[in-house]
């Protein structure tokens, strides 16, 4: 059942239900206000792009393991599904246009694919780990979403196909942004990162500006690597 938030409320379906109290006890209050975010996420069912296994997680605040049977695990490897809030938030910082490309690094189950082509003229989703590029190509598909493709890559080491970009996400921490990612990105083009180590990350955005860059790191958070992105040395003198 795909109900607008405005009428989720009254509704008697129970998974309608959690879907609006995980929008007005979860996001809400995370300081996502914006109008179009919040109805977006009433619509897109997330329920769907959860494994059978953990669909009973899918509107919980916490990160849904999408392979294998060990959950701590699946969380580890970067094998999950960012808390509700976190994803909410990244959509709304980014202000997607209607005219923008997108790339995104790390598709996972292609749910944040599936909330950026909803807003976005194209996106572009690499994927790391072949059994979940299947499936997010799977869910986007079954969601009828035609204007996302999903590629098995390693959006840290392979080359970049399709850009320039006028909004990066990363979905997913990194120590720090490389370079070469900004590179891709056009003027006025803006990337999205968790950054920093645990116990502390930032959310950052980076904006371009001709041949400057400038970031800003609204909120904390917390989220699993990205694999074989660089690693700070632990050494110091």
């Amino acid at each position: 059942m795909n109900l607008p938030l405005n009428t989720l409320a009254n509704t008697h379906d129970p998974v309608a239900q959690a879907r609006y109290n995980m929008i007005e006890q979860q996001i809400r209050p995370w300081n996502v206000l914006d109008a179009d975010v919040l109805d977006l996420l009433a619509v897109v069912r997330r329920e769907d792009f959860v494994p059978p296994a953990y669909r009973s997680m899918a509107f919980m605040d916490i990160e849904v393991p999408l392979l294998g049977n060990d959950a701590e695990e699946a969380v580890r490897r970067g094998q999950s599904m960012l808390q509700p809030r976190v994803e909410a938030r990244i959509l709304q910082d980014l202000q997607i246009k209607p005219t923008d490309r997108v790339l995104e690094i790390g598709a996972g189950s292609g749910y944040m694919a599936a909330l950026l082509a909803h807003r976005a003229e194209r996106v572009v989703s690499l994927e790391i780990h072949p059994e979940l590029a299947e499936m997010a190509r799977e869910n986007l598909r079954d969601a009828g979403i035609q204007n996302a493709d999903v590629r098995q890559a390693d959006g840290a080491r392979d080359a970049i196909p399709d850009g320039p970009f006028d909004v990066i996400l990363l979905s997913g921490s990194v120590a720090e942004v490389p370079a070469a990612l900004l590179s891709q990105l056009r003027d006025g083009g803006r990337l999205g990162a968790i950054v920093g180590s645990d116990p502390v990350m930032r959310f950052t955005v980076t904006r371009r500006n001709g041949d400057r860059f400038e970031t800003t790191s609204p909120w904390d958070t917390i989220a699993p690597r990205l694999q074989h992105f660089p690693e700070p040395s632990g050494f110091t003198f």
